[in-house]
């Protein structure tokens, strides 16, 4: 038996940053994603958002890379949400996100963090934290791409 703790801290954003993810939509878009994950024997600790963008925490399996993993999260709920609720059938994921891995001795800060999603984008915008989250895990990036 192998034994894994892979927590990761996985952002992705709206399509063009278009904000459509509506304050309704969120906690069924969460509860589902949620599902997606257990399919594949992880886990979501937390979850939340604006209307432009989606913070996870979650733990992985060693059974898939995390790009497989963060596909499956992304295709899978853009698909239940256009097949769920026709007004959404316009949101799609942006094709880039960035996923971090986070020590466990750090996972309160984490959880708290995505918590106060809300509070903490009356300060900062979706760039601004999409790329101090970059430098602050050593990512180095062309903004052209990242934002382009």
């Amino acid at each position: 038996m192998s034994y894994t703790n892979l927590l990761y801290h996985v952002v992705f954003s709206t399509k063009e940053r278009v904000p459509r993810l509506k304050e309704e939509l969120r906690p069924r878009l969460w509860e589902y994603i949620g599902g997606i994950i257990r399919n594949v024997n992880g886990r979501l600790l937390a979850a939340n958002g604006t209307l432009d963008h989606v913070h996870l925490a979650c733990l992985g399996t060693p059974k898939l890379a995390i790009a497989s993993f963060v596909q499956l999260i992304k295709g899978n709920s853009s698909k239940w949400m256009h097949e769920t609720f026709p007004e959404f059938n316009d949101v799609y994921w942006q094709q880039n996100y960035a996923a971090f891995t986070v020590s466990p001795s750090t996972l309160p800060k984490l959880l708290a963090y995505i918590r106060d999603q809300e509070e903490h984008h009356k300060k900062v915008d979706f760039k601004q934290e999409f790329i101090a989250l970059l430098k602050r895990h050593g990512i180095s990036y062309d903004e052209r791409y990242v934002w382009g």
